[in-house]
């Protein structure tokens, strides 16, 4: 697996996250090419070394000739959608986005789709954040860790007047992440900067042990006095995994105890938590202070996640306290094959590791309806199901 470290001691922005992508070895080409995807004005990008203190980094600059800045969230995500990139280059600018959204509408008490972006609704934000997304997918990195941010002091002018640093949405995108002033009058963390690595970091801190392969430093447009305006990305894989070896992203898993809950909301919260974006949900049975029986809820959701499913369980249990903690998780490579049987079509669940099928399962709602509706036991649809999916590997062979 694959790890990148933003190294944030002097903050990160959009052009910083774009020049240390390039300077750890994406080629500017390649991003460009995969940028034009978007249904975007004219621009040009542009690469060049510069010093910064005493260190050389890589300024990445994009130029735009447009005359207005003021993109909804809507029309960014569907130019998103619309660009035809790679499924993860697309969930992870999309991502982004989101969270760039959910922190612009808490500041300025608005619903989220009616979020109006000024100075990251740009084509230059725009590319800042797709074409992180693609350089992070040219250099194949699985997962991310984040030391902590140097946000700046002072003031900083914006579209909505002279704010303090760091922004009110900077500071919203940042809630839960380490963060520290070294007093230096700038806004060191753009909210740009900000959502990239609060959306895609795991993990915050020292740098994860990693067998390190790559070195980028990327370049901030001012040159402080106080220390070099660079971000610097490390890039490698993970120490202590075997050859093959491949971890998926962390996870987070929440849990709360419950002993006196009406067990008729509890099928009402799984189906809420489940459209939240939780990953599972289960409950175990405990028993809990003064003999009491109770049951365990335990969520299984990305980071991004957590805060909005710890809300919806406060909002929709009986609980006054939630723990969470991340975890590693590991899963096969799935894909659905459809197979034609005499009652109909059933999509097959087909599982492998190092490409060799390990597991086979027939979808249990194709099965239901086909049962339901030829009024047949499900166990003859599931058997069957099996029965012509070995038929067509054995034509496959």
């Amino acid at each position: 697996m694959k790890i990148a470290y933003f190294d944030c001691f002097s903050g990160i922005s959009g052009d910083m996250t774009l020049g240390a992508l390039v300077g750890a070895g994406v080629e500017l080409a390649a991003l460009e090419a995969e940028l034009r995807r978007l249904n975007l004005p004219n621009w040009k990008i542009s690469a060049e070394k510069v010093k910064r203190g005493a260190i050389f980094a890589t300024q990445v600059k994009v130029e735009a000739a447009e005359t207005h800045h003021h993109r909804g969230l809507t029309e960014i995500l569907r130019l998103i959608a619309q660009a035809n990139l790679a499924p993860r280059v697309a969930d992870r600018a999309t991502r982004i986005f989101r969270r760039l959204g959910e922190a612009e509408a808490k500041v300025h008490q608005v619903d989220v789709e009616k979020v109006h972006f000024h100075e990251v609704g740009a084509v230059d934000a725009i590319i800042d954040v797709v074409g992180a997304a693609i350089g992070f997918e040219l250099l194949g990195i699985d997962e991310f860790a984040c030391s902590s941010l140097d946000v700046g002091a002072g003031n900083v002018k914006t579209a909505h007047g002279i704010l303090p640093v760091p922004a009110p949405a900077t500071a919203e995108l940042l809630r839960g992440s380490p963060a520290y002033s070294s007093g230096i009058a700038k806004e060191l963390v753009t909210p740009t900067g900000a959502a990239i690595a609060t959306t895609l970091a795991t993990r915050f801190g020292e740098m994860p042990p990693i067998n390190l392969q790559s070195i980028g430093y990327g370049a901030g447009s001012a040159d402080l006095a106080e220390r070099p305006n660079v971000l610097r990305l490390l890039v490698g894989d993970a120490v202590g995994m075997e050859k093959g070896e491949r971890w998926d992203v962390p996870v987070a898993v929440i849990e709360a105890n419950l002993d006196d809950m009406n067990p008729q909301i509890y099928g009402y919260f799984v189906e809420q938590a489940l459209a939240a974006g939780a990953l599972d949900v289960y409950s175990t049975p405990v028993q809990m202070k003064k003999n009491r029986p109770g049951i365990l809820v335990t969520l299984m959701c990305e980071s991004a996640s957590v805060n909005k499913l710890i809300d919806l369980i406060f909002r929709e249990t009986t609980t006054i306290g939630v723990r969470t903690h991340e975890v590693r998780r590991r899963t096969l490579e799935r894909e659905i094959v459809p197979v034609e049987t005499p009652l109909g079509e059933v999509r097959m669940k087909v599982s492998r590791m190092n490409g060799t099928m390990l597991n086979a399962t027939p979808e249990y709602e194709d099965c239901r309806q086909i049962a339901a509706q030829k009024r047949i036991p499900l166990k003859q649809v599931i058997a069957l199901a099996n029965f012509h999916y070995q038929i067509l590997r054995e034509a496959q062979k």
